[in-house]
């Protein structure tokens, strides 16, 4: 009935395996549970050895780094079974019926849904906040709001999908560097009108990044992003980013902006690395660098 895959990096999963194992066991279903770490050479992965002790899972190690999409299009050729639930490696389910909640929508027959993510309500120590705010602001979306935009507000760190769907429409195995992987893969969903169906069964995202590591890695999928835009058939109304881009090129204000950027980048920064970064300014941020990768 159901194959878990948890790509995982540099991360305890152990945890996380015991936890969907013991809710599937008392679902009474097929299953099993697949983990792949994409060559972090962690220490966790002796703790994560021990996942091959436990019946229906296994835990496998690649030998170079192939990305977070590649790694997933392996997993699912792995699988041997007819649905498939992703979850990233640092979630968590917030109830003990999150199995049986999603078993529920198999039997409606959805064939893509994403249940969600929470953040611990807990303020973490102040290195770790701009991902906790932006997470609780960005990312925790009451299913409402999610349904009114059904592909543009699903992550595939929580989602379910019959494999018959994710078969005919993987991971770009391009895209190997962080960011908007799962952007580029529900647009093209989207595109052969298959739409993510949202349900009230969320995950938690427990690994939080300090403010530091977030801002480096935002960078990073900015980067990326170019990229997308460059080499493949991205619809960039997909992204907020690029369509505020598109208006900066057509009004030739880009060299403007990435000017101006240039002059408050180290002000803005000293913010988002503060006990009190703003998402206002965060955006900006996004927007000018993107616009300066431009101009290079």
């Amino acid at each position: 009935m159901l194959s878990i895959l948890i790509p995982t990096y540099n991360y305890n999963v152990y945890p996380l395996v015991l936890e969907l194992h013991k809710q599937c066991l008392e679902c009474g279903i097929d299953f099993e549970i697949l983990c792949q770490d994409d060559a972090s050479f962690s220490g966790w992965n002796i703790e994560n050895e021990k996942i091959n002790t436990i019946k229906n899972c296994s835990f496998y190690v690649n030998s170079a780094n192939l990305g977070r999409g590649k790694n997933i299009n392996i997993l699912a050729k792995m699988s041997k079974f007819e649905w498939l639930l992703i979850m990233d490696c640092d979630t968590f389910p917030t109830e003990n019926n999150f199995i049986q909640k999603y078993i529920a929508q198999i039997n409606k027959e959805e064939k893509v849904v994403f249940g969600g993510i929470q953040y611990r309500k807990e303020r973490p120590e102040p290195k770790l906040l701009l991902r906790w705010v932006y997470g609780n602001s960005r990312e925790t979306i009451p299913v409402k709001r999610r349904n009114s935009n059904p592909n543009g507000t699903a992550l595939t760190s929580n989602l379910l999908i019959k494999k018959e769907v994710f078969d005919s429409n993987k991971f770009d195995e391009s895209i190997t560097r962080y960011g908007y992987e799962d952007l580029v893969f529900l647009s093209d969903l989207k595109k052969k009108g298959i739409l993510v169906t949202h349900i009230e069964n969320p995950s938690y995202h427990l690994g939080l990044e300090t403010s530091q590591q977030f801002l480096d890695k935002t960078k990073t999928a900015l980067e990326n992003l170019k990229s997308i835009t460059k080499n493949t058939n991205f619809d960039t109304n997909e992204s907020k980013i690029l369509k505020t881009y598109s208006v900066l090129k057509k009004l030739y204000l880009v060299p403007f902006v990435s000017l101006l950027f240039k002059k408050v980048k180290k002000k803005i920064e000293q913010n988002l690395l503060s006990k009190n970064p703003s998402l206002l300014l965060f955006d900006i941020y996004k927007l000018g660098y993107f616009c300066l990768a431009d101009t290079k």
